[in-house]
């Protein structure tokens, strides 16, 4: 099934995306990774919408990438006495250790090691940011705070920290459980949130081992003062814009997007933005005007992805959100404005063979107008370096490792194909350019580009482009 647009699309599944009739149309509509939400999916689920996938995707031949974003530390108020409190502004609020239920002077926080990093002058943001505390006192043990706005507050309401460095790991107890769950069930990519240091998605790459790519949830301020090391030690990246948005002021978001995908776009890896893109679409056939100009502005930016997380886990429109964000990205991407967007963004290749390589299939798609490279891989690492140059052809994948091409389902203007690997040279060009025409990314007359590494079947030996032209025979084979 051959896209017409590079970027993709991530779907969340859920209640309303929950049986393989949805999940199938979902896919025919436009999804080209599924996101399996560990915060709802209960885990003896998993391998379930796993198998689910994997039927569909040997039913259309096409490989289909698999998300699974673990919970994270969740912090949480603990209760109140009637099951609610009106906090009113200027008053004084206290978060303790005590677990007796709260009232409208104090309530208990069930995170000690918080209590403990809290500072005077710290925001505290309660229920999604709709209530704001300032931290006046601290001992260790209880934190005294000023209500900056006040509202109601229930039972077990979530805690942001937006100033305090969590002295807590990005995986708790549950999300080690989901990930070994996730990675014995085939996941291809691990989404880590909450991510503060470099060092909450190494301790996941760790447990991976290579099972799984590594994707950092960008959500908390902290994590943009350590960015570049984050995105070295990561797989890729996500704009998580839901809890940045309460952690941080609104109007600044914008800019962090640009900064996350354009960080991720010059070290070579997937970015995909997400959170409340096609929000009204959860109860409308149609989205806003706006929420269409959110998303033509991740494409027009160059993200490898956007996402769909309540509008098509949890709306009455599922299909309709992705077959409108399909429509979307493919009109953005046929504008002009968009090719000279993507080009100014372009940066200096590394000192290596594989980005020299890509620069250089870059270059030759210009000068000769030329639609498809084709790229042998193993790993898939030279297909991510060719995606970040943003060619203004498709790149087709082709590698005899399945992993490979569920992984590369994630990256811009990427095609995977699974297809034993090239045994010479000759073979190598004859069997890229039978693809090229089989699936309709070249016809006979036309050029295309092979990009592979010699010797065959070596990780990371990419050292060779050649200009192959397609014949009557490639067709004929096809």
């Amino acid at each position: 099934m051959k896209r017409s647009r590079r970027t993709k699309i991530v779907a969340t599944l859920g209640p309303a995306s929950d049986t393989p009739e949805m999940i199938e149309k979902l896919f025919r509509a436009g999804a080209d990774v599924f996101r399996l939400n560990m915060s709802h999916l209960p885990r003896e689920k998993l391998p379930e919408k796993v198998e689910v996938i994997r039927a569909i995707e040997r039913e259309a031949k096409r490989a289909i990438g698999i998300l699974v974003d673990l919970q994270g530390p969740k912090l949480r108020l603990g209760v109140f006495a009637e099951g609610a409190a009106v906090l009113e502004k200027g008053a004084t609020f206290v978060l303790d250790g005590d677990p007796t239920p709260g009232d409208v002077t104090r309530c208990h926080l069930p995170h000690p090691e918080i209590l403990e990093a809290l500072e005077p002058g710290h925001a505290i943001l309660l229920d999604d940011g709709k209530l704001r505390l300032s931290v006046v006192e601290t001992s260790g043990e209880r934190a005294v705070t000023r209500v900056e706005v006040g509202g109601r507050i229930s039972n077990k309401k979530g805690v942001s920290l937006p100033h305090t460095v969590l002295p807590v790991p990005a995986m708790t107890e549950k999300d080690r459980s989901d990930l070994e769950a996730g990675l014995n069930a085939g996941a291809d990519w691990i989404a880590v949130s909450f991510v503060q240091r470099p060092e909450d998605v190494a301790e996941v790459k760790k447990v991976c081992a290579g099972r799984a790519l590594v994707m950092a949830k960008i959500e908390k301020p902290q994590a943009l003062a350590r960015l570049d090391e984050i995105i070295e030690v990561s797989d890729g990246l996500m704009v998580a814009r839901g809890d940045l948005g309460v952690e941080m002021p609104l109007e600044q978001v914008p800019g962090v997007q640009k900064r996350l995908t354009r960080g991720a776009r010059r070290s070579g890896k997937p970015v995909v933005v997400a959170t409340q893109m096609l929000e009204s679409m959860i109860t409308a056939p149609v989205p806003t005007r706006a929420e269409v100009s959110d998303v033509a502005t991740a494409v027009y930016e160059g993200a490898d992805a956007v996402m769909l997380s309540a509008e098509s886990a949890a709306g009455s429109y599922p299909v309709d959100a992705v077959a409108t964000m399909s429509r979307i990205a493919e009109q953005v991407e046929r504008d002009a404005l968009y090719w000279s967007i993507i080009r100014a963004q372009k940066d200096t290749p590394d000192h290596t063979a594989a980005d020299a390589i890509a620069a250089a299939a870059h270059q030759m798609v210009d000068a000769l107008d030329l639609e498809a490279i084709m790229a042998w891989t193993h790993s898939g690492s030279t297909v991510l370096r060719l995606a970040r140059e943003r060619p203004n052809a498709s790149v087709i994948a082709l590698t005899p490792r399945r992993e490979t091409a569920r992984r590369l389902a994630m990256a811009w203007g990427v095609y995977p194909i699974v297809t034993k690997d090239a045994s010479d040279v000759d073979d190598m060009a004859f069997r890229a350019a039978k693809f090229a025409v089989r699936e309709k990314f070249a016809a006979v007359g036309d050029r295309i580009i092979v990009v592979a590494g010699l010797p065959f079947g070596t990780p990371g030996a990419t050292n060779l482009v050649r200009l192959t032209f397609i014949t009557r025979e490639h067709a004929d084979k096809a």
